[in-house]
């Protein structure tokens, strides 16, 4: 989540504000006997059945056959607060009646998750990866860097996370590795910097995964802090198969960063791996027909999306209800859902055509 186009400094505030709000008490372990089990998909109709391996080719993420794709899924929440969220009967609800196609996984690492405990939080990461693979789905295992902006701050602490996920699951064949989620506050060079130490440290084990790389202010490809995709057209990274990140809240960013989006998209190979349909705070009022604009778009040009969030924050963002978690549920159907999560469980469900 971020700003609209603010002072740096002000922009700052308002995130950290907004990631303090979130609970701090310690989330529960995942539980193993959901009250509602959802039927699970089968396997062979599963989206990694269906795709295998997943390759970037020219601007398009493309499949085993080559066939241009638009992964669908949900981002869960910091898994420091809202492991409780992420359970066998949750997760079969994504894969079975969600029917989506991917989950991003938010390791933080400040505000209370990896660098207080990273023995505990990429255990946690390996253990929702095998989930996510066991049901058949895509993961994003997303490096959630937010405050400080500049991703060199936690440099050493990536290459130690992204060295141990790509040790484990190198053999997979349904995993991203998202590097960045939102730098803020510096230049599209550092960033891009950061990106070319820290792509070859995962392409040195695993070899064949996209890699995604996170655009400046706020994976907004510069729009939030008076830039444009242009510097990322003139500059890309060094490296192949990877993809930009673009991050958009459909009530607070309006058509500058819809046309931003699309002109990116011509030029770039983009996963949208975050957005909501309130304000850039992931709260307030849903603005659905802009976010139809947005999702219109990435159908049209084959752009994967992530939704933020599969918990129940508070917050309108979040899918479900307040309560729905720590009840296990129920986690199928629409009752436990606020407005924003049955408008997005339809749109997962009405999958690209594989």
């Amino acid at each position: 989540m971020r700003p609209v186009r603010l002072a740096a400094t002000l922009a700052t505030a308002l995130v950290a504000a907004v990631v303090s709000a979130a609970p701090s008490a310690t989330a529960t372990a995942a539980r193993s006997a959901p009250a509602n089990p959802a039927t699970p998909r089968p396997a062979a109709d599963s989206p990694v059945a269906a795709n295998g391996q997943l390759t970037v080719c020219g601007t398009k993420l493309c499949n085993q056959n080559g066939k241009a794709i638009q992964l669908r899924g949900m981002s869960s929440h910091g898994t420091q607060w809202y492991a409780n969220c992420l359970t066998d009967g949750s997760l079969d609800a994504l894969a079975g009646d969600w029917k989506a196609d991917v989950l991003r996984v938010s390791t933080y690492v400040q505000e209370g998750g990896y660098e207080t405990n990273p023995r505990k939080f990429t255990d946690l990461a390996h253990s929702l990866i095998e989930k996510a693979t066991a049901r058949g789905m895509y993961v994003i295992v997303d490096w959630h860097m937010l405050d400080p902006g500049d991703p060199h701050s936690n440099l050493a602490k990536a290459k130690t996370f992204f060295t141990e996920i790509a040790q484990r699951h190198k053999g997979k064949n349904n995993v991203l590795y998202e590097i960045a989620n939102e730098p803020s506050g510096v230049s599209w060079s550092r960033i891009k910097s950061y990106a070319e130490q820290i792509i070859p440290v995962i392409r040195n084990i695993d070899g064949d995964a996209p890699v995604l790389v996170g655009t400046r202010a706020w994976s907004s490809f510069g729009v939030s802090e008076d830039g444009s995709e242009t510097e990322v057209v003139n500059n890309p990274v060094k490296a192949g198969n990877i993809m930009y990140t673009f991050h958009f809240y459909a009530f607070s960013h309006r058509e500058e960063y819809l046309n931003t989006l699309s002109r990116a998209a011509d030029k770039l190979p983009v996963f949208v791996t975050e957005f909501g349909t309130q304000n850039y705070a992931g709260e307030g009022s849903n603005d659905f027909p802009m976010s139809q604009k947005y999702l219109d778009l990435m159908a049209s040009k084959k752009i994967s999306w992530v939704n933020w969030n599969f918990s129940d924050d508070n917050r309108t963002g979040a899918v479900f209800k307040s309560g729905t978690c720590n009840a296990n549920g129920p986690w199928t159907g629409t009752g436990s859902l606020k407005p924003a999560g049955t408008w997005i469980r339809d749109r997962v469900r009405s999958a690209d055509d594989f």
